[in-house]
């Protein structure tokens, strides 16, 4: 299955993109980075037949998702660099805005883990953000990622080459990120609990500067450019 880019596309929920690739019932999933599992407790919802187990690495995240379960979901502290689970336990990964966090030299560990523990033909879907875009000129005077995506994309072409992996498909498409305000803005992408950005006074007025012109009666509307690799585990 090859699907063709659709750069430009706004698409207001991921789960969507995903259910047109990928059969989602009946499934054993497996989120590395789960972070709050919005899109897992989506899916469990649409597909109750499922099942999605959670890792995480942030401790006070995974606080959070333990203190509110839902079933079919099962929440793992542990990282994809190390999944704790045995050999083709899965029929799909996901790894949604999170392999750029893991460590550059657990990269191709990680991804090899990956493979581990899916079954034959099954698959990774990765979402990745693209360094591009408005949102990511605000982004970057804080927290610049350029490195780490450029990475993870690359650590994604060495798999290809020289692991158990084809990819079958590849898309490019925006999604809507909305702020009520800057210190809304401050809060979840300045501040967040896995991260420390080394936010003083001078970085956090030259950041609200940046940010400003984009605030609208209604808020700050952005768009962020998606780069979506799905790739199948060979048997």
């Amino acid at each position: 299955m090859t699907v063709p880019s659709a750069s430009g596309t706004l698409i207001e929920d991921e789960l969507d993109v995903l259910a047109e690739l990928l059969p989602l019932s009946g499934q054993d999933i497996v989120e590395l980075g789960c972070g709050d599992a919005r899109l897992a407790r989506q899916l469990l919802l649409r597909h109750p037949d499922s099942r999605v187990t959670g890792l995480e690495v942030d401790a006070r995240q995974h606080a959070k998702n333990l203190g509110a379960p839902q079933a079919g979901l099962q929440f793992v502290a542990a990282g994809a660099q190390a999944i704790p689970r045995a050999d083709a336990s899965f029929d799909l990964a996901l790894m949604l805005k999170s392999l750029h966090h893991v460590p550059l030299p657990l990269l191709a560990q990680a991804l090899a883990e990956t493979a581990r523990v899916l079954r034959p033909g099954g698959h990774l879907y990765v979402s990745e953000p693209a360094y591009e875009g408005p949102l990511n000129d605000v982004v970057r005077l804080f927290n610049d990622e350029g490195v780490v995506r450029a990475a993870a994309q690359a650590a994604l072409d060495e798999a290809l080459r020289s692991g158990p992996w084809q990819q079958v498909a590849e898309l490019r498409f925006e999604v809507p990120v909305r702020f009520r305000d800057f210190a809304e803005f401050e809060q979840r992408m300045m501040r967040p609990t896995y991260a420390d950005h080394d936010i003083d006074e001078a970085k956090l007025a030259a950041v609200r500067e940046v940010f400003e012109p984009h605030v609208g009666p209604e808020g700050a509307h952005f768009t962020r450019p998606m780069h979506v690799r799905l790739l199948r585990r060979r048997a």
